[in-house]
């Protein structure tokens, strides 16, 4: 009769020598070392054995996953124990933190009038205490500002934080003396979605920005001189889905508008010289609803484009007669 205690024991020590074994080596087993079969990962047991003589090669092995299960993004997010990333698009890079809007308690009931002024004492204190010092208080203010305007114009998170990257690096070579923080945070922004090639005009970053146009335009050059960033040129090309959209549009009628602006851009580059590329794109959509006989007047254009009615005007028919060379109907 087979001891079977006996043979546990031995099983025991054989699968002990050669987790032994593995850790002195520093070699992770992939074929079991009795019969060279495939070995198996049980997650539940924490054990590795071979699936075709049943030998285990590792046990007691450490769980580094979390001791909760979550089903939903809600529930992964509410038991996780750490916070967020660190992130530029915050004063302190995300690295403090904050007094919940809420007046509620950790039960979800509602703070009494006493607690209540408790707790906006204390997140009065807690605002104040995020900056020491001028500079602190006017980046956390820049880096708002960045955030509003960035959420007016539709921009995804990305490019917020690099308009918010781009203003540390305007801060630290000093960019900002004699000029304005909602300047230099709004050329920030018009710059990241340059580079990010996102369609968003002068105009309408103008729109969302506390400060005139025309300070916006020479902040934004001396920003891109000083530090050498690498912006391409804005492509009329760009534009055309956003107005096409907004027109309530046919796909014919876009791909009628992009094929104008193309053969223009790859037969008369001159032509483009000088001229706002959004008034390029507004004619040629202006130009392809035409050809397509769908309702879109210049006033509707010129009002979605931020365009004025004379500029449409005078570019379609060029777009007509240099891309295809067709009647107007």
């Amino acid at each position: 009769m087979v001891d079977t205690t006996q043979t546990e024991r031995e099983v025991s020590e054989d699968s002990t020598d050669a987790t032994e074994t593995e850790r002195t080596t520093g070699q992770t087993l992939t074929v079991c070392p009795e019969c060279d079969g495939r070995l198996e990962h049980d997650h539940k047991h924490g054990e590795t054995a071979c699936v075709e003589c049943g030998f285990i090669v590792d046990e007691n092995e450490i769980d580094h996953g979390p001791e909760w299960r979550a089903h939903t993004a809600d529930e992964r997010d509410q038991r996780s124990r750490v916070g967020s990333p660190t992130t530029k698009m915050l004063h302190d890079e995300g690295v403090s933190t904050e007094i919940d809007w809420r007046n509620e308690d950790a039960y979800g009931n509602s703070l009494s009038s006493r607690q209540r002024q408790k707790v906006n004492r204390l997140r009065t204190w807690h605002t104040r205490s995020q900056t020491t010092n001028p500079q602190e208080r006017n980046l956390k203010h820049a880096l708002g500002e960045i955030g509003r305007m960035a959420s007016a114009l539709g921009l995804p998170q990305s490019t917020r934080e690099t308009a918010s990257v781009i203003y540390r690096r305007a801060l630290d070579e000093d960019l900002l003396r004699g000029r304005s923080i909602e300047g230099m945070s709004t050329a920030a922004v018009y710059a990241a979605a340059r580079q990010a090639g996102i369609p968003r005009s002068l105009d309408e970053v103008a729109a969302v920005s506390r400060i005139e146009q025309l300070r916006i335009t020479r902040t934004y050059r001396h920003l891109i001189r000083e530090l050498g960033l690498e912006i391409e040129p804005a492509d009329p090309l760009d534009y055309i889905p956003r107005l096409v959209s907004d027109l309530d549009l046919s796909e014919e009628a876009e791909q009628r508008s992009r094929d104008l602006l193309t053969t223009v851009i790859e037969t008369e580059e001159r032509y483009l010289s000088g001229k706002n590329p959004v008034g390029l794109a507004a004619a040629a959509v202006y130009a392809g609803a035409l050809l397509t006989n769908e309702k879109a007047t210049q006033e509707a254009v010129g009002e979605v484009a931020d365009i004025s009615k004379p500029t449409i005007r005078k570019r379609y028919p060029d777009l007509l007669e240099i891309g295809e060379d067709l009647q107007v109907p």
